[in-house]
């Protein structure tokens, strides 16, 4: 369960202060999903890293699972994040030094290692249709292939939260189209809670709910 409860973030200006955030309230339960869209500067990307725990809000409250990250260590948050939480970005994010494969490994090298990381990074990449390049690097790869490995890499851990920031923004149509339908396969089947920053409609419209974040509040969903 995500609970987010009057959640406000301010930064601090020249001209004082600026309120990003107003008040932003959402409870999701394991295998919701939801897309937020609004014009850019409205506070998406803001809203996304905070409940992404890369980011602290001014106010309010956020629990995952119970448990509330800002309260934690910074080591504890480190190694929750790693678990709980996995990201999608518009620029996949991928190593070029490292190959497919090595890629998608990454979140397992932090912490004890995990048995059968190896194992479950192969079918997830068998999943997306990269079983016949896993020791490719990036550079030899589509943009959509790439996203597809941020995919996989992003729930290698098993995450409960999913968060997707413009995942099929720079693709063309018939990628993002394909990406989009794997990462809703990939999040029913996995029972994640998936949250979508996105500017298109029509890719919001795949998901059950929508929201709008304008003026740094979030909007009651359409149905």
């Amino acid at each position: 369960m995500l609970e987010v409860r009057n959640l406000s973030k301010t930064y601090a200006s020249a001209a004082g202060d600026l309120p990003i955030l107003t008040n932003v309230s959402l409870s999701l339960a394991r295998g919701d999903s939801i897309a937020i869209m609004g014009p850019s500067g409205s506070g998406k990307s803001t809203l996304l890293y905070i409940l992404g725990t890369l980011e602290t809000p001014s106010s309010g409250t956020m629990t995952l699972d119970g448990r509330d990250p800002f309260t934690l260590p910074e080591k504890t948050l480190a190694s929750f994040r790693n678990k709980e939480i996995g990201f999608v970005f518009q620029d996949h994010c991928l190593l070029a030094q490292c190959s497919v494969l090595e890629n998608v490994l990454i979140p397992t090298l932090v912490g004890a290692a995990r048995s059968g990381a190896m194992e479950r990074a192969r079918m997830l990449l068998t999943e997306v249709g990269l079983e016949a390049r896993l020791n490719h690097r990036p550079a030899e790869l589509s943009g959509g292939e790439k996203q597809r490995v941020a995919l996989a890499r992003a729930l290698i851990s098993k995450p409960l939260l999913l968060l997707c920031d413009e995942p099929t923004g720079n693709l063309d149509r018939k990628a993002a189209d394909s990406v989009m339908s794997l990462l809703l396969d990939l999040h029913r089947e996995q029972q994640t809670i998936l949250v979508l920053v996105t500017h298109s409609m029509e890719m919001a419209g795949r998901l059950p709910l929508q929201y709008a974040l304008t003026g740094g509040q979030l909007c009651k969903p359409q149905r």
